[in-house]
């Protein structure tokens, strides 16, 4: 099995192309959580693994997703560095669609995942710090990467996480408006606090597919999210390797000080 790779990429619907890396393989990486698939080759002489959160046929809905194997499995083959993408619905006039987001902060709306590593007894229970629950480093490192390819994209917004797989009500995204939320997806949450808990940097792109119930003057539909994922994906793949290119392997930061896999209170 391949090991040191310390950086991955987890991808949604329309971003993953073989022909980004040389050399690549499948590997199958067994977790306590479940086997995981994924992708690992090279870019510009950097490890890289490549992981579909929903399968390659799209197969898994985002509330099944097995988060906790993903992410035990990066760590497992060394990742300290994750960038992940997510289609999402505006909540934000001013987060357009094909814009991205560099979010910064989440609302947590799902109701039925597993949450944690650490579920007590000789796992322990750790209380798990999320000021700033994704990298700043690595938002940054995105923010410039889109700047010097043109790209329009904003620094920060607030992600709410909603259970799925269906969308939401136009009520809902009235009250997530008023909690201040920016953009609305299934994705993020748990994913997000799983690789802090694993000592991870996390950061995601978020690209606005459409406007969210309510706003959008149309009845909302999964193909325009995969239509608009696939006619930016090209764009998508260039800001995730100029990002790639700019990250320091050897890069430490505090978002890897967490307590770590095995790690209690």
């Amino acid at each position: 099995m391949a090991v040191d790779v310390r950086i991955a990429v987890i991808a949604g619907t329309g971003v993953y192309d073989p022909n980004i890396m040389t050399n690549v393989r499948d590997e199958t990486v067994n977790t306590p959580y479940g086997d995981v698939q994924l992708s690992v080759g090279n870019y510009r002489g950097k490890p890289l693994a490549f992981m579909n959160r929903h399968r390659e046929d799209h197969s898994v809905p985002p509330h099944l997703v097995n988060y906790r194997a993903n992410i035990a499995a990066l760590k497992k083959l060394g990742v300290k560095s994750v960038i992940a993408t997510a289609a999402v619905g505006s909540l934000n006039p001013s987060m357009q669609p094909g814009h991205f987001i560099f979010v910064d902060q989440f609302l947590d709306f799902t109701k039925a995942r597993q949450q944690t590593f650490f579920e007590g007894g000789a796992s322990g229970v750790v209380h798990l710090d999320m000021t700033e629950p994704y990298c700043p480093e690595l938002r940054e490192i995105l923010l410039q990467a889109s700047k010097s390819l043109g790209f329009s994209a904003h620094p920060a917004g607030t992600y709410v996480c909603t259970e799925g797989p269906r969308f939401e009500t136009p009520a809902e995204i009235k009250m997530y408006r008023l909690l201040g939320g920016d953009l609305v997806g299934m994705t993020s949450v748990p994913e997000a606090t799983l690789a802090r808990e694993a000592g991870m940097c996390y950061a995601t792109i978020a690209m606005v597919t459409n406007y969210a119930a309510g706003i959008s003057p149309t009845r909302l539909t999964h193909q325009e999210v995969v239509d608009m994922m696939l006619q930016n994906g090209e764009n998508i793949r260039k800001l995730i390797m100029q990002a790639v290119t700019w990250i320091d392997v050897d890069r430490a930061c505090r978002c890897q000080r967490a307590p770590g896999l095995t790690g209690s209170e």
